[in-house]
């Protein structure tokens, strides 16, 4: 029987036998970089990965009129804690590998709200905890696949390109050999489960213009910003219009959105954001399941500002209709909130990326506080003054021009917040239509909120801790931190040490 056997084998092509022993041996082949190239499982299921980024920082709002990545690889792992080295990474696009993407993440999503469709792949059932997107690197060894044509024109396959139509690499590290991270807490409704037989539409939401550092000295580098989730095989989301409050017409002027995710500690993290249209139209997809908060602000032409409004606890799916936005009476100008930030090692100066987000408090049913992330906005130059841009990613790097006060041996950097000189608007989202309420009365009070990170890393937390929030000024002794349309507020400093 065992001769019957061989002899069977023996005129076998080799291919088979190849396969024969990749199915007989319990083992997967796992290449020198820990990715799983190949995974045999007879209960299987398909991921289908794709690519978005509704921008919000194009001119007249931004400076960017194209960010270009190329991608050359996206994996993910079952463990949550696996690191860059791990064994049981796998390949979600393997045609990336001879065939790189190269993806313009503010062009326009024209199949069904994503940019790209990245790849497909078949694997194991189990529980995805982790994804990275590993981007080529800008200066590839001899004999890489790179895309052609390359638009970013000899400045590398990573790119900016400005308003005045210059082309600017954008400086990588770890992210050309390790992928940029979205780790649980950055997956929209917990692990993706593949199931036996299934297919699961997995989209990453790659913010750009949370994800773009422009040092002193014109550099840019990458910081990135990512969330990814299980979307709807139609790709539905959430929409609306933006009209103001009393002509019920669109605004003209800048109008943004964001879409916000409650964590936690009852601080509502940007998703996405991005511009309404010269209709006052805005939508958002593809969108995971859940539901979300939609906070909007704006600015005319001239920059009167709006309140920021909000509809919190919106399910995806849904159609909020007319959101109206009240002027703010008499105001001529946003506020601006600035202050400084100082970073040390346990002996000296560190240097550390720094994202800032300025947040209002509402109150809801059931004695519920919730801390609403107010985008920021750029002012255009007028008879009132000059132009005013928010910086909500700062880089530390140096000593230069600290404040008075500041540890010793500090590095600083100084930042500008153009925010709302009032309270937000809220309403409730409800099927039968929505109710909003009338910006309160009294004092506006903000809370800076600081997360510094390790530059060049992928964006790992840095300093202990990581996060810093303030809602008091830079006054002795110090007050609450309270805004007046057109002024500038002083924020209290804030200091991140035992940074790396």
């Amino acid at each position: 029987m065992i001769a019957h056997a061989l002899l069977w084998l023996r005129n076998r092509p080799i291919s088979f036998l190849l396969v024969s022993l990749i199915v007989v041996v319990p083992l997967m082949v796992i290449s020198c970089s820990g990715v799983n190239n190949t995974m045999q499982s007879p209960n299987t299921g398909t991921i289908n990965v794709s690519l978005s980024d509704p921008p919000s920082c194009m001119p007249p709002t931004g400076h960017f009129t194209h960010v270009f990545i190329t991608v050359q690889s996206v994996e993910v792992h079952t463990s949550a804690t696996a690191g860059d080295s791990s064994a049981g990474w796998q390949e979600l696009a393997p045609q990336l590998a001879s065939a790189p993407q190269q993806i313009d993440l503010f062009s326009q999503a024209n199949t069904n709200c994503v940019l790209a469709q990245l790849g497909s792949a078949s694997l194991p059932v189990g529980s995805l905890q982790q994804i990275r997107l590993v981007l080529l690197s800008n200066a590839p060894a001899a004999g890489a696949a790179t895309p052609s044509p390359n638009a970013c024109a000899g400045h590398g396959f990573n790119c900016v390109v400005t308003d005045d139509g210059s082309i600017h690499e954008i400086m990588l590290s770890s992210e050309a050999q390790t992928g940029l991270k979205i780790p649980p807490g950055q997956i929209m409704g917990g692990a993706i489960q593949v199931a036996a037989g299934q297919s699961v539409d997995l989209n990453i939401d790659f913010n750009a213009c949370f994800s773009i550092v422009q040092e002193g000295n014109g550099i840019f580098r990458l910081k990135p910003a990512l969330t990814a989730g299980v979307v709807s095989a139609n790709h539905s989301g959430i929409g609306g219009r933006v009209v103001d409050s009393v002509s019920k017409t669109p605004i003209a002027g800048n109008v943004l959105v964001a879409i916000e995710k409650t964590d936690s500690t009852g601080v509502d993290r940007v998703l996405m954001q991005t511009t309404a249209d010269s209709q006052g139209n805005f939508r958002f997809c593809p969108m995971p399941m859940g539901t979300f908060d939609i906070v909007v602000v704006a600015l005319t032409a001239s920059n009167a500002p709006y309140n920021a409004t909000t509809v919190v606890n919106v399910p995806n799916g849904s159609d909020l209709g007319a959101i109206p936005l009240v002027a703010e009476t008499g105001a001529t100008g946003p506020a601006n909130l600035q202050g400084f930030l100082t970073a040390k090692t346990a002996t000296g100066g560190a240097t550390v990326d720094v994202s800032l987000a300025a947040l209002q408090s509402i109150s809801l049913s059931g004695n519920v506080t919730r801390q609403l992330n107010i985008p920021l906005q750029n002012t255009s130059a007028s008879a009132a003054g000059p132009a005013v841009n928010s910086t909500g990613l700062v880089s530390i790097t140096a000593s230069n021009s600290c404040p008075m006060g500041s540890p010793t041996g500090a590095n600083c950097a100084q930042y500008m917040l153009v925010v709302p000189a009032s309270n937000p608007s809220v309403a409730v989202f409800a099927a039968g239509g929505l109710t909003f309420s009338a910006p309160a009365s009294g004092d506006v009070l903000f809370t800076v909120d600081a997360q510094a990170a390790v530059p060049m890393s992928g964006a790992n937390p840095d300093c202990m801790p990581p996060e810093i929030m303030t809602s008091n000024d830079a006054s002795t002794p110090p007050q609450p931190l309270k805004v007046t349309p057109g002024m500038t507020t002083n924020v209290a400093r804030m200091d991140f040490s035992s940074c790396s």
